[in-house]
């Protein structure tokens, strides 16, 4: 059995493996959060204002910026939606949109790096840096993509399919305050 996943299952599986294991082997009817809503919301006045913006905030002179970029890849049985791409004379460069004031976190890095890959092989070319932008406080973060990374991802995607196959819960998020604003909160009855 051939399973596809996507760049924010690998996202979410940093974050809280339950997340991704109800998507994929227990989906059920949820509601979008508060905080999920406003960063949809947001990230479309983002685009709109991006569109007019120089690139002086990813410290590069020009380029073009494609969004809400949908990449596939059936080789490696990995799709995704990237907020923006920006193609430049010095690379290829995803970037994310955050609505959250917290610096990035181990997950948004591993999310570049899923994003890396598809850009790889859509392109054909070698993706070494990408960039979160915290929408609240206009700030971009800038990560290094090495070949490690994108190492480590290909090890996430197994796992995360060894989970979805094995069709066992995991254990919660560690992080129990990740729990207050999950849009799967009602369905983890032994955390609540």
């Amino acid at each position: 059995m051939k399973i596809e996943i996507t760049v924010n299952d690998i996202k979410q599986f940093f974050y809280c493996k339950r997340v991704v294991f109800f998507n994929h082997v227990m989906p059920v009817d949820k509601k979008p959060t508060y905080k999920m809503e406003q960063g949809r919301l947001l990230e479309e006045d983002l685009r709109g204002l991006e569109k007019r913006r120089k690139l002086s905030k990813y410290n590069l002179e020009n380029g073009k910026r494609i969004f809400s970029l949908w990449m596939s890849s059936e080789k490696m049985g990995l799709s995704g939606k990237l907020d923006m791409l920006i193609i430049s004379p010095k690379g290829y460069f995803p970037v994310e949109f955050k609505y959250s004031t917290n610096r990035p976190q181990k997950n948004h890095v591993y999310q570049l790096g899923g994003y890396a890959l598809l850009i790889e092989e859509k392109y054909g070319q070698k993706v070494n840096q990408g960039f979160v932008y915290l929408i609240p406080k206009k700030e971009v973060h800038v990560f290094s993509i090495t070949e490690d990374l994108k190492k480590e991802v290909f090890i996430t995607m197994e796992a995360i399919k060894t989970m979805i196959t094995a069709e066992r819960m995991p254990e919660a998020a560690a992080n129990r305050s990740r729990c207050q604003d999950c849009e799967f909160r009602n369905f983890c009855g032994d955390v609540f």
